[in-house]
């Protein structure tokens, strides 16, 4: 028999999952007559320029779907497939979901909103390194230690069964203790909820605290991922103006006085970098008092301060018990360890805890029991030393060369914490003209209006976290082509 021409691409993922889609997609559009004798698989493969074993898996696949029968002692052929059963070639590639998808009010809410997510322009053959892309931290992690005590863990996990337990006790107590000690976070370990990454923290808060309706205060500009936790439960998102003291409590009272939850970033707001003073603080916990409301805190890289000790969490000034304090590791370890934390008020706990179930549960004891002896064993800290150095040398050196390259096209202001800056434009420029541009110089940059609900300033965000100073500098002379 002819077969369709048949591309396998090595580069693409397993050859013979390349092979059954395209076969199966052959099958089921008709273009082999029902009991037509396949190819040996020796023949196909031959054809083909793959292993014996790449064809015969992918006909495996296809016999036990009945779209292929193999006869003893006679070869493969095209099995018979009813006209009544509904099944068509598989689609790769969707269009925007149509009504007939029957999406609930909320998942269209969450598609709408994901769609406008901040994500960086890509070009395709760009070989270049990225230089200012966010948030992932520099690969300085100690992975030598990290190794050997994924292997301790294992052994004893293993010995003490302890794989299958749902939450690692020890965890907990190592991260009260450490946020007890760096964040002035008051808690006791049962009040430590440790999570899937940020992500589900977030859509965990909404679940217990938010019904639909309700209005929540997010700030603008702000991080958008909290956004889709939120309309996801059916909330109502509030966008509340950053000035240079955060959040505006005010303006929020303005726009929501009743709103039942708000989103902060105080000690170092995302993406703009202002800190919350406490007289602001205290005007936001006075608030939620009155409203009986909730604040959610998010912490995600005050632990990267250049200056002095990581200032005090908002939760350790709250005396009503107001705040849930959530943190992650994904930025202070490396970007692939899903797992974060939320402390909860003591009589929330159990509530937050059989919420987590619903939602997934809590990362992988053995994750859970590498991170609790990288933290007690003094690891993490010496990690942070070395980051905080490593980070804060890369900002200086970036501050320098956009004002060596770039006076008068871009401002940079420098921070006392994070792994990103803020480039303000000059002369009238529209920030996603330049990172169009930009893109084409092989440079990762993110316009701040794509955070923003309301307009405001145009500029670009620039991470230094990822690329070393060589990277930094070469990208501020690329940057400059897009900005003249």
């Amino acid at each position: 028999m002819t077969l369709p021409p048949l591309s396998l691409d090595r580069s693409a993922g397993a050859l013979s999952r390349q092979l059954y889609d395209g076969l199966r997609d052959a099958i089921l559009s008709g273009q082999f007559r029902v009991g037509a004798r396949m190819p040996s698989t020796r023949a196909l493969a031959a054809s083909l320029g793959v292993s014996r074993n790449t064809v015969h898996m992918a006909f495996e696949q296809l016999i036990l779907e009945g779209l292929l029968e193999g006869k003893q002692g006679s070869g493969t052929f095209v099995a018979e497939v009813p006209g009544d059963i509904p099944i068509g070639p598989v689609v790769t590639e969707l269009d925007e979901p149509s009504g007939r998808r029957n999406l609930s009010q909320q998942g269209r809410a969450i598609y709408d909103l994901a769609r406008r997510w901040p994500q960086p322009i890509q070009l395709p053959g760009e070989s270049r390194g990225r230089a200012f892309g966010m948030g992932a931290p520099a690969d300085l992690f100690p992975g030598k230690i990290w190794r050997s005590l994924l292997v301790q863990c294992w052994d004893q996990l293993t010995r003490g069964q302890g794989l299958g337990r749902s939450e690692y006790e020890p965890l907990r107590e190592a991260i009260a203790e450490h946020l007890g000690t760096t964040r002035g976070v008051r808690c006791t370990p049962d009040q430590v909820i440790v999570v899937s990454g940020s992500q589900q923290g977030i859509a965990l808060a909404a679940s217990v605290l938010l019904d639909p309706d309700n209005s929540v205060w997010v700030e603008d500009p702000g991080y958008f991922g909290a956004h889709t936790a939120f309309v996801g439960w059916g909330a109502r998102i509030v966008p509340v103006p950053v000035d240079d003291q955060g959040l505006s409590v005010e303006a929020g009272r303005e726009r929501a006085p009743e709103a039942r939850l708000a989103h902060v970033t105080p000690t170092h707001q995302f993406p703009l970098g202002k800190t919350m003073p406490l007289r602001r603080r205290a005007d936001l916990l006075a608030w939620a008092q009155a409203a009986d409301a909730w604040i959610l805190e998010e912490d995600y890289d005050s632990e990267f301060r250049y200056s002095g000790a990581p200032l005090a969490a908002l939760q350790g000034i709250d005396p009503n018990q107001r705040v849930m304090y959530l943190g992650s590791f994904s930025k202070s370890m490396f970007s692939g360890l899903r797992m974060a934390y939320l402390v909860v008020p003591r009589d929330l706990a159990p509530v937050f805890r059989a919420a987590r179930q619903v939602i997934g549960g809590p990362p992988p004891a053995l994750e859970q029991a590498v991170v609790e002896r990288f933290l007690t064993e003094g690891h993490f800290q010496r990690h942070l030393r070395r980051m905080r150095r490593v980070y804060s040398q890369r900002q200086r050196r970036l501050i320098e060369a956009v004002e060596e390259e770039l006076e008068g096209l871009l401002r940079v202001d420098p921070d006392e914490t994070g792994m990103h800056l803020v480039g303000w434009l000059r002369n009238g420029m529209v920030a996603e003209d330049v990172c169009r541009r930009a893109a084409k110089e092989g440079l990762e940059l993110l316009p701040l209006s794509s955070y923003r609900a309301e307009a405001g300033p145009e500029g670009v965000l620039l991470g230094f976290s990822e690329v070393g100073e060589p990277s930094l500098v070469r990208g501020v002379k690329l940057l400059r082509k897009a900005l003249v």
